[in-house]
């Protein structure tokens, strides 16, 4: 085996293929064990045709390119040069100094002009989730950024600390993104490889606002070059990365204009669907839609989202639930159920065999938003009936006689699914509310007792915590201490069980996600309402490790918006892999962000979460239809992408908790 080259720079070293050039690792001084790039042998499913550096081209020439014709070793990297057919050459230039410098030169080597529709170059980062302690020992997270001439990636550590290794462009443009190696092998732990593109026009040609080809007239070059270097801090790397125009916020209400600071508003290019004006500050770009609005400023770009009241989503949604997403179809107690809906043709889905297209589990988010819109008068009496039916159905189809849950009616899973327990009892509670029937509270009750007794203080259960105290509280006011008490007990008990764990968290249904360490903010900080201060320590890591989980892109879609890569195969029709933006539990960030107690909360966090809760509408839309998934990245496999599912299924989770949460987004009654 050739042995590695080592190359210094500022911070740490690279380790390079002699006989291509390619990066292998960037290993930090501060700490060499996190691992930024996938590596060979480790990564059974990474092999050196996905190695950093190489790539592909569509077009008049289509073709790849991975090892180099020839390369010529420099004192300080390399120069290497590929012929991609007879008409179109690639030269890549390496140099390690103060930071690591790669320069692209695509040259047309033939008489006619050539057209360039899709360009990618690979970049391994190893965002990959392996069991928690070694996700946050070793473990980054891919923050991706192509946003023309101001693009980058982030490589966060996923302990949400230092060093963050940049890559970050100095000449040409990246208009897009995709994601290879995404399939049933791969599944939900692995991200995939990442691909920068300064173009995806052969194959996504709306992707990102829209790609433009690459045209290159006989012996004309396109040059695209970066630097990547380490950061001492995250604020330091997002600092360094930071567009000066970039606004305070990247959504808002329609109507309401949105300031690009510093800028003159002939700079600023928007959308049919929306306006630019001048303003003291800056430009400002409104629009009256609910929806994306694409905007370019120079030779960069970004995404604004402007949506319609949150009551208007609502009332549309709810009644599109009742008029659609019901199963009257069926027979006794199962014509009562909520289903997920195919925008495509009109129909309700069937279960199919299919966990996530089940009647239970995620779905009981539908009967929950009824109850959060009856609750506030955003829908009348006529929710009553349905919710009171679904109640029966609840009964008698997704609990068993004990109070365990079922994953659906007819799903065939065997075992119990613990996270289904705090969704139905916190929906028997909040019937409670609505019909004052004791025996809502009593199965309420019953339900997340039981939880506990099949293992709820050693499981990470989506709106565990918040259900323990709001039953509690149920419980006092109805004379019953004593259990009321134990539900306390159970949810400090749970709390003391994962702090003495610290970064050894036990897998759930991934190895490690952001959707287990949201709930582990909410747990300790609703443990410190009934022990203040006693979870100080584990509370202010668990944050630092669930804010890691979201970069700062100025785009709507994904500032400050987890990154999810598996929701599209799970929960759509289309079965496709490939990160998810925004995701619906991406709202659980901001939940636990205001859950936490005053002295621990800033003003930049209580900002994060608002815009969370404002991106996560961009999935309904004003007639009432809604969808499970938009697929991000231009392309995932080769196929396109930068869409959303047709499915209308579990991103009812995000108006329920954002009404339960009564955050400023919702607007005044």
């Amino acid at each position: 085996m050739t042995a590695l080259r080592s190359l210094r720079i500022a911070g740490g070293r690279v380790e390079v293929d002699p006989r291509s050039g390619a990066p292998l690792a960037f290993l930090s001084d501060a700490d060499p064990g996190i691992r930024y790039l996938l590596r060979e042998g480790l990564d059974a499913w990474h092999t050196a045709e996905h190695r950093w550096g190489t790539g592909f081209v569509i077009g008049s020439v289509s073709a790849r390119w991975a090892a180099p014709d020839t390369i010529e070793a420099t004192e300080r990297g390399s120069r290497s040069t590929t012929l991609l057919g007879s008409r179109l050459g690639v030269e890549i230039v390496r140099d390690a100094a103060e930071e690591f410098r790669e320069r692209y030169v695509f040259t047309n080597r033939s008489a006619e002009p050539l057209t360039i529709a899709s360009l990618g170059v690979v970049t391994p980062f190893r965002d990959v989730y392996d069991d928690a302690a070694t996700s946050l020992a070793h473990g980054v997270h891919a923050h991706v950024w192509t946003g023309g001439r101001n693009s980058w990636v982030l490589g966060q550590p996923m302990s949400g600390r230092g060093p963050v290794l940049t890559l970050q462009l100095t000449e040409g443009r990246l208009d897009a993104y995709s994601v290879e190696s995404r399939n049933q092998s791969t599944s939900s732990n692995v991200r995939g490889h990442l691909v920068l593109h300064p173009t995806d026009a052969g194959r996504s040609p709306a992707a990102f606002g829209g790609q433009t080809p690459i045209v290159l007239a006989p012996g004309e070059e396109f040059a695209l070059a970066w630097s990547v270097r380490w950061h001492d801090s995250t604020d330091d790397a997002r600092t360094a990365v930071r567009a000066g125009w970039e606004p305070a916020s990247l959504s808002g209400p329609a109507g309401e204009g949105i300031m690009l600071p510093g800028l003159r508003a002939t700079e600023v290019e928007a959308e049919e669907n929306a306006i630019v004006e001048a303003s003291a500050g800056g430009a400002v770009v409104r629009a009256d839609r609910h929806g994306i609005v694409h905007v370019r400023v120079g030779e960069d770009r970004t995404a604004l989202f402007f949506h319609a009241p949150v009551e208007a989503l609502t009332r549309a949604r709810t009644r599109f639930i009742l008029d659609r997403q019901r199963t009257g179809y069926r027979g006794g107690a199962d014509a009562h159920a909520f289903v997920p809906f195919d925008t495509r043709t009109g129909l309700p889905q069937l279960t199919s065999g299919w966990p996530d297209w089940s009647d239970g589990a995620e779905r009981v988010a539908m009967p929950t938003l009824l109850q959060q819109a009856r609750i506030r008068g955003w829908i009348g009496a006529e929710a009553d009936r349905p919710l009171a039916d679904w109640a029966r159905f609840a009964r008698a189809r997704l609990l068993d006689d004990t109070g365990a849950p079922r994953w659906g009616s007819v799903t065939a899973v065997s075992t119990p699914r613990l996270y289904n327990s705090p969704w139905l009892a916190q929906f028997f509670a909040d019937q409670f509310g609505l019909s004052g029937a004791d025996a809502d509270l009593e199965l309420a009750a019953t339900i997340l007792e039981r939880s506990y007794e099949l293992g709820a203080t050693r499981h990470l259960s989506i709106g565990q915590p918040e259900a323990a105290l709001h039953i509690a509280a149920l419980l006092d006011d109805a004379g019953q201490a004593h259990r009321a008490d134990r539900l306390r007990r159970a949810l400090l008990e749970t709390a003391r069980h994962f702090a003495a764990l610290g970064p050894d968290l036990p897998g759930h249904e991934v190895n490690y996600e952001q959707s287990m360490v949201a709930p582990l903010v909410s747990l300790y900080a609703l443990a410190d309402r009934l022990e203040p201060g006693a979870f100080d320590e584990p509370l202010r890591t668990s944050v630092r490790w669930l804010r890691a989980f979201a970069g700062p892109q100025p785009h709507a879609r994904m500032r400050h918006i987890g990154i999810r890569h598996w929701d599209g195969f799970w929960f759509g029709a289309l079965r496709r892999w490939g990160d998810v933006f925004p995701h619906h539990w991406s709202v659980l960030s901001a939940v636990a962000l205001t859950q936490l107690p005053d002295r621990l909360r800033t003003a930049e966090m209580d900002a994060e979460a608002e815009e969370i809760f404002r991106a996560n509408l961009v999935s309904f839309h004003p007639d009432g239809s809604a969808t499970s998934a938009f697929v991000l990245p231009s392309a995932v496999d080769g196929n396109p992408a930068y869409s959303e599912d047709p499915l209308a299924n579990d991103q009812d989770w995000v108006l329920t908790l954002l009404l339960r949460t009564g955050a400023a987004v919702v607007d005044p009654a």
